[in-house]
This record gives C-alpha cells, sequence and structure tokens, in this order.
C-alpha cells in the first residue's frame, strides 16, 4: 500500500515526526513517501493509497506556511480519486494554547474529512509542553495505524 506522508512545520519537530513515519512504515512493509513541500500534482504521481498528516500549529491555531499551499489546492480542488481512502492525523502543538490546541492538526482533520478520506484512528495529539520526543511517542499509534491500513 502506498501512503503519502505530508508535513507542516515551522522548526522541524513535524517534519521529523513524519520522517520518522515514513521510516517505520516502511519497515512494516508499506510504500511510503514523504514530502514536507509536496504539491497536489506530486501526490498525484505517487498514486497513494492512504494518508497521514504530521502538522505543527503556529499562531492562533492555523497551519505551517509550507503547508498553506497544498492545504488550498487540495480545498479547492477536492480530487475524487481520494474519496474513499484512509487517512490519519497527528498534531502537535502545546496544551498552554488551550482552544487552539494542535489546531493545525483539526484543520486538515477537517479537509480529509471534506475529501472524503476516511479517518481510521483518533487524531494523535502531541503535546510540546509534556514531551521532548515526539517522535518516539508517535510509535504506539503509528503501529496501531500499520495494523490498521493492513485491514
Amino acid at each position: 500500500m502506498k501512503v503519502v506522508i505530508l508535513s507542516g512545520s515551522v522548526y522541524g519537530t513535524a517534519d521529523e515526526v513524519a520522517r520518522h513515519a515514513a521510516k517505520l512504515l516502511s519497515a512494516a512493509g508499506f510504500e511510503a513517501w514523504h514530502a514536507n513541500r509536496a504539491t497536489l500534482q506530486d501526490i498525484q504521481g505517487f498514486a497513494p493509497q492512504a494518508f497521514l498528516a504530521v502538522t505543527s500549529t503556529t499562531g492562533m491555531g492555523e497551519l505551517p506556511d509550507n503547508l498553506m499551499p497544498l492545504f488550498s489546492a487540495m480545498r479547492d480542488q477536492l480530487p475524487a480519486e481520494w474519496r474513499g481512502l484512509p487517512g490519519a492525523v497527528i498534531g502537535l502543538g502545546d496544551s498552554c494554547y488551550g482552544d487552539t490546541f494542535c489546531g493545525g492538526g483539526e484543520q486538515l482533520r477537517e479537509l480529509f474529512a471534506e475529501m472524503g478520506l476516511k479517518e481510521v484512528q483518533p487524531m494523535l495529539r502531541l503535546d510540546a509542553s509534556e514531551t521532548v520526543t515526539p517522535e518516539t511517542d508517535a510509535e504506539p499509534w503509528l503501529a496501531e495505524l500499520a495494523d490498521k491500513l493492513r485491514g
């Protein structure tokens, strides 16, 4: 199964989690492709069979700048070929920000729902005020995701 891994990051932490996810999913037998500045055409060329998005949250619960062009293109076009595919989101944030905690991840969950992707497990929320090793903290969730993608 071909899994595209999207990432949005300001300081690189979400990209690091995404790269780690790609390694783990590849080791589990998936064809994982991570691109932190992918275009819609890049993703369509890869012909994904599942989606994983990893994003930090900026400002007032917004997506990082590097993910906005792709987010906008996906929202504007809602590619029909992806309807029904499995999807999952890892959101990074800081719970000190209250209502906007993991807001970037919530935006991606909403986009995936609009696109018709099936959320295969609840979003993982990684809290910067509780962890210094988010890539390691994501491992059990990623193992569960791999099991669910295998069906």
